[in-house]
């Protein structure tokens, strides 16, 4: 079960990462007026998949450990956090429902939607308590 958690840990960050990397992709797009090309869809997609991937893991950690205080968290901090992740994971998935739209539309939408779910990940974590942002449960 750790192994979950600290792989649940670890995967934040390269999700981060990739929505970092989307927020610059689309901010100069919209900026530059750029096509909405391949790069764009890719890393919409890679981020969209990473937060797939981290509300798996999150989820079977969730039902996995029970329904008990983990960790030092109450079943209703983890129940928030769960709601709160699974509106983010929907927020990311937005930009591919904006297929038909022109170029600067998908930029300027795709950029709102990564913007509200990076919102709702950072609301999600403090639905937790105690600071999380800097550990990597399991490891330290």
């Amino acid at each position: 079960m750790t192994f979950l958690l600290t792989l649940h840990s670890i995967l934040r960050w390269l999700v981060v990462f990739v929505a970092l990397a989307l927020l610059i992709r689309f901010g100069l797009g919209l900026i530059q007026k750029h096509a909405y090309d391949r790069s764009a869809r890719g890393l919409a997609s890679a981020f969209a998949g990473l937060m797939d991937l981290q509300l798996l893991i999150g989820t079977v950690f969730f039902v996995w450990s029970g329904f008990a205080i983990q960790g030092g968290f109450a079943l209703r901090h983890r129940w928030e956090h769960l709601f709160v992740m699974l509106l983010a994971v929907l927020a990311a998935h937005l930009p591919a429902a904006w297929k038909k739209k022109d170029d600067q539309t998908r930029y300027r939408n795709g950029l709102s939607a990564v913007l509200v779910s990076l919102l709702l990940v950072v609301i999600g974590v403090f639905a937790l308590p105690g600071n999380r942002w800097l550990t990597i449960s399991g490891l330290f």
